[in-house]
């Protein structure tokens, strides 16, 4: 697999952060109320479960690659996009409890959002999917995964706060009704979605409107549909960047013996 940086890291912490922003009104926004008894709460609970789960996953994902990162390769690194994907991912993952779970489970799905975010991404690497911007792992993964941390963090008195049910998480005693409940829903979406969009797909593919063909991904699409490249695509050079990286290289540089003779 071949890594593409992005094109603008500037305008992808400035989509994300549009994005966050935007999940306020998404989140809280959902009571379609702020004025009745009761709804104000609701909708200030999803705010702040909202922002705890994002930070955390920003956080997770950042780290936990750095980590992995350094284990690998001896070097220390932080990856802005692991950074911005894993606060998308903590969004996703609060989305469906964000009115019923508290803030210190909101952390907790968010922390797990960052994982599950990287161990999709890299699983689609094995199977050989391409994900530009690794929307399954953000979406699909972590929509799985809040569903699930639903029956599991679901808060008794939050529940009935917001909907007027007893249908709490398994963590808070009640059984595996709930998170039955969650997973039979996944199951459900992942099946309406396969029996919807897969013949969809295999006619676009017979239509040969599937995917472009490979010299119009390599020129870009920017080009061959828009007339003109959307970004500035020059930077420096390769053996500028190849010094920069041995100047500020941790790991030594074994310096071959008929160099060293010479």
């Amino acid at each position: 697999p071949v890594s593409f940086p992005p094109h603008s890291v500037a305008l992808q912490v400035l989509g994300t952060f549009i994005l966050w922003v935007g999940w306020y009104g998404f989140n809280p926004g959902s009571t379609l109320g702020i004025s009745p008894a009761g709804y104000a709460d609701v909708a200030a609970l999803c705010a702040v479960t909202t922002t705890l789960a994002a930070a955390a996953g920003s956080v997770s994902a950042m780290f936990t690659d750095m980590i992995m990162t350094r284990m690998k390769t001896g070097e220390t690194m932080y990856d802005i996009t692991m950074c911005m994907n894993g606060a998308l991912s903590g969004l996703v993952g609060i989305t469906a409890g964000c009115s019923v779970c508290e803030p210190w489970a909101a952390f907790v799905i968010g922390i797990i959002a960052g994982w599950v975010y990287i161990g999709f991404s890299n699983l689609l690497v094995k199977m050989k999917i391409d994900d530009a911007v690794d929307a399954i792992p953000v979406h699909f993964g972590n929509g799985m995964w809040g569903c699930i941390a639903t029956g599991l963090f679901a808060s008794p008195g939050l529940v009935a706060n917001a909907y007027g049910t007893e249908n709490y998480g398994a963590f808070y005693g009640q059984g595996g009704a709930l998170l039955g409940v969650e997973i039979c829903g996944v199951l459900f979406i992942i099946g309406w979605v396969c029996v919807i969009m897969i013949p969809y797909f295999l006619i676009l593919n017979a239509l040969g409107l599937f995917r472009v063909d490979a010299l119009e991904e390599e020129v870009g699409l920017d080009i061959s549909h828009h007339k003109g490249a959307a970004y500035d695509m020059s930077g420096p050079s390769e053996d500028a960047k190849e010094k920069y990286e041995i100047s500020h290289s941790q790991r030594k540089v074994v310096v071959p013996a008929d160099e060293e003779e010479a």
